[in-house]
């Protein structure tokens, strides 16, 4: 069954599924936050495919959310780098994660929280503020056309 494209439709959270909708290009992603570069490196961390793995970068570098780079060791092999289009999901991943976090048990003793690496502390929880600074809850906010 082939998915229906959601790249024309108007809603950018439509859109946005159409690039970053399925679970891998999101763990891809996650990773490439965290360092990790090489196709072996996200082969590995993932236990994906080679066939699934090839066609999820495939498809992050075309919709430039990663680039492939010469390897920083000079080395024969390519790397995978996050562009800022891609970077701009780590506050996709952090809600996504403290949703998680609070919604869907993990297995026990594997619970993990997003730390501050500098002084260690658990990150705040994200939060949708207007612009005068007011914090909103999901009735008091719309979408609007922008023309």
């Amino acid at each position: 069954m082939r998915r229906k494209s959601l790249s024309g439709a108007a809603c950018p959270i439509a859109r946005t599924l159409d690039v970053i909708g399925d679970w891998w290009s999101l763990l891809i992603v996650r990773d490439a936050l965290r360092g990790m570069r090489r196709f072996g490196e996200f082969e590995k961390s993932l236990g994906v495919s080679k066939n699934i793995l090839t066609q999820r970068l495939r498809a992050l570098v075309s919709q430039g959310i990663l680039e492939r780079a010469a390897a920083a060791d000079g080395g024969a092999y390519r790397e995978y780098h996050l562009t800022a289009k891609g970077r701009g999901l780590f506050q996709v991943l952090v809600a996504l994660g403290q949703w998680g976090q609070e919604n869907v048990s993990g297995p026990a003793g594997r619970r993990m929280i997003l730390v501050d690496r500098k002084h260690r502390q658990p990150v705040r929880k994200l939060e949708v503020r207007a612009g005068d600074g007011r914090l909103l809850a999901p009735g008091e906010t719309m979408m609007a056309r922008l023309d």
